[in-house]
């Protein structure tokens, strides 16, 4: 199948499959339940935890379409003529206008609403008087029946995630709109993170063609509103950090940095349970590298992180068993896997935007550069494994955002004239599904 073929089939098998999750519900009258099950909220939109609410215009409406149109106008060229470190300075700028630009479509509050919400961290956190007490009895709130469970979020989610908004509150940044916008600045270092990781791996010129879809990616409707856009950056800096590690000119620096992203890929795994998989895209990272040479640092340092916090109090791998008992006693069992396996497909799609089945389809074709194919390769089976594992049915949009990221960087492989109409149905995706849907993050 010749390449352009292959995008063409590719973006076409993305829009039916969204199309399908939307309509089959409705029409074959399933009840998938995205929301708590007899939820009074009309409207549901499945496969998205959220619900059909149009707003024709809000505060960012305005900034958003100037973001998305000086985007499409300038930003190709740009990535191509900037110098590397302007390049990264312009996307990271770009990058939080568009974040902020969408986030305030919803008002005032729309940085807040939802990090402020009552099953999220926040308010939790305010609560937080012992550090060492929480870790020891952390477990113990897990389930749903526990005199004292934890809300849905920190529940969901091992202490680190909790903590981070715990740091926040003390340092008199605990309020909602506050910590929504160190999130979101947080967030818009993903992108420099994977093109740092790009650059490391000798796929310079794939990064460049890469950068403006990344950045005006649709994913910032849930980014800039989620905790899971602090997951996305910490773990891309981890896996930043491996690349540098693994294309270091000294064993000393090598060293250096393979600790740094053991660090950082450990502390992952401590905010979220589905982060392990990070260890699919780091093997991909050195294996693109050709070095293996940090991987035993890199393992023994997240090795420490997480046996840290063991002995701190909290022990991974007896909250994960705990934890998939409170998710089977709760929603899980009412959300079928005959609709979620697929349908979580089409949420991510939703998320990432429809040209990212262009981009994989390409991918699968045309395999380099060998960076760029092997990380969207890892990145497509940490989701294939999230998928199969059962453990994120629903609510993808939010939770499968680490991954988004290097899945993305396919679109790097369509040809010229893709990109340029392709960023262009992607900020018009963006702006439709934050404009026309409630997505409750």
């Amino acid at each position: 199948m010749s390449t352009t073929r292959a995008a063409w089939v590719g973006l076409g098998v993305a829009l039916l499959l969204v199309a399908l999750a939307f309509a089959v519900p409705p029409v074959l009258g399933w009840e998938v339940w995205p929301r708590a099950p007899r939820s009074t909220v009309s409207g549901e939109v499945p496969p998205l935890h959220g619900f059909w609410r149009p707003t024709w215009w809000g505060p960012g409406t305005l900034p958003a379409v100037l973001v998305a149109a000086l985007g499409v106008r300038f930003g190709p060229g740009l990535a191509r003529r900037l110098s590397w470190g302007r390049l990264l300075a312009a996307s990271y700028a770009a990058g939080l206008a568009w974040l902020l630009s969408l986030a305030l479509v919803d008002g005032g509050d729309g940085l807040g609403r939802a990090i402020g919400d009552r099953y999220e961290y926040l308010p939790a956190a305010r609560a937080v008087t012992d550090v060492p007490g929480l870790l020891h009895g952390y477990v113990d709130r897990i389930p749903i029946d526990s005199p004292e469970a934890w809300p849905t979020q920190p529940a969901g989610h091992p202490p680190l995630a909790l903590l981070f908004f715990v740091g926040l509150d003390r340092l008199g940044l605990g309020d909602p709109t506050v910590a929504g916008v160190v999130v979101t600045a947080l967030a818009a270092t993903a992108v420099v993170a994977v093109l740092v990781t790009l650059r490391a791996l000798g796929a310079e010129e794939a990064a460049r063609a890469a950068a403006p879809l990344l950045v005006l990616t649709p994913a910032a409707v849930f980014l800039a509103v989620s905790a899971d856009a602090v997951f996305t950056a910490v773990g891309a800096w981890g896996l930043a950090c491996l690349a540098i590690a693994a294309t270091a000119a000294s064993r000393r620096g090598a060293t250096a940095w393979a600790a740094l992203a053991g660090l950082l890929l450990g502390a992952a795994v401590m905010m979220s349970y589905g982060l392990p998989l990070l260890g699919v895209l780091a093997l991909a990272v050195l294996l693109a590298a050709r070095s293996w040479l940090p991987l035993p640092v890199a393992a023994a340092t997240a090795l420490a992180v997480v046996l840290g916090f063991a002995a701190a109090g909290f022990a991974w791998w007896e909250a994960i068993g705990v934890l998939h008992e409170r998710y089977w006693d709760g929603i899980a069992a009412d959300r079928p896997a005959s609709y979620w396996l697929w349908g979580n497909l089409a949420a991510l799609l939703v998320c990432a935007g429809p040209l990212l089945g262009a981009g994989l389809a390409q991918t699968a074709v045309a395999r380099r550069p060998r960076a760029v194919a092997l990380l969207v390769a890892a990145a497509a089976l940490t989701v294939l494994l999230a998928d199969a594992s059962r453990m994120s049915k629903a609510e993808v949009e939010r939770i499968w955002l680490p991954f988004v990221p290097w899945l993305t960087i396919s679109v790097a492989l369509l040809p010229e004239r893709w990109r340029r109409w392709g960023l262009g149905l992607q900020v018009v995706w963006a702006l439709a599904v934050q404009h026309l849907l409630y997505t409750s993050w």
